[in-house]
């Protein structure tokens, strides 16, 4: 049994040692990205919705903000798909994204070292981040027949 108790009082010392008021909507938020990574806002609105009640969309847009820009949210936004969110942060990894239903799985960092940052030719940049996005078809659409 999940002690939610225990799992708040966490996540409001994370909002407190990254400078953020401890706000019943960021706690909302900030446990639905944990909950469900790779979600979208919209997706996590509604989470937050079940959770706390009435909540606009935009609140929950401002407090992701707000959560990546403090680096306790990540923001992927794969061509083609709208952003998403998790709460993995700091570790450069990759992520695996099924072409046919949108399911996306991490995976860990695939050249070198962790952050994979080393590039052929930096141009000059000094390199903070990579992103890379494999695309393919999960186990389940790459097994259905074609039209399904």
């Amino acid at each position: 049994m999940i002690d939610f108790r225990a799992v708040n009082e966490d996540a409001e010392r994370l909002l407190r040692r990254h400078g953020l008021q401890v706000t019943a909507q960021r706690l909302a938020v900030l446990r639905a990205v944990s909950t469900r990574p790779h979600a979208t806002a919209d997706a996590l609105a509604d989470h937050v919705r079940e959770s706390i009640g009435s909540i606009s969309r935009q609140a929950v847009y401002d407090t992701l903000g707000t959560l990546v820009r403090r680096g306790l949210a990540r923001r992927i936004q794969p061509a083609g798909s709208p952003a998403r969110y998790e709460d993995r942060v700091g570790d450069n990894h990759h992520h695996l994204v099924c072409r046919a239903c949108g399911v996306m799985v991490d995976i860990d960092c695939a050249v070198g070292e962790a952050p994979c940052l080393t590039a052929e030719n930096d141009h000059g940049f000094a390199i903070d981040e990579a992103e890379v996005i494999y695309w393919g078809y999960c186990p389940d659409c790459h097994d259905k027949p074609a039209g399904e």
